[in-house]
């Protein structure tokens, strides 16, 4: 049986298979696998920086698994409020409805 495409390679790897194989391996096998940060720690930095950035097709995914990771649809929440302030209201506004759309479809 076939092995499951990951969400890089469904997303890019017929178009950008390199950029699938770096996000597999390097992005989520070595970055995402170091121990100086906690695997929720690393998931609260990275919304919070593709909300400032204004990255909502990948903040979509990161929220996802912020939650899976175990950060609280509450801090998520607060994050965007917080957020509001620091990078702008429209982020924090975009943010907010990513996680509501992100939460209605779980």
């Amino acid at each position: 049986m076939a092995q499951e495409k990951s969400r890089a390679q469904q997303l890019v790897g017929d178009i950008a298979p390199k950029l699938a194989e770096l996000t597999d391996e390097v992005l989520f096998g070595d970055v995402w696998a170091r121990p100086g940060l906690s695997p929720r720690d690393r998931s609260l930095i990275t919304v919070a920086t593709l909300t400032a950035l204004g990255r909502t097709d990948q903040l979509r995914s990161h929220l996802g698994l912020a939650l899976d990771n175990g950060v609280t649809q509450e801090e998520l929440a607060e994050l965007a409020t917080h957020l509001a302030f620091y990078a702008g209201w429209p982020a924090g506004m975009s943010a907010a409805t990513t996680l509501k759309q992100v939460l209605d479809a779980r």
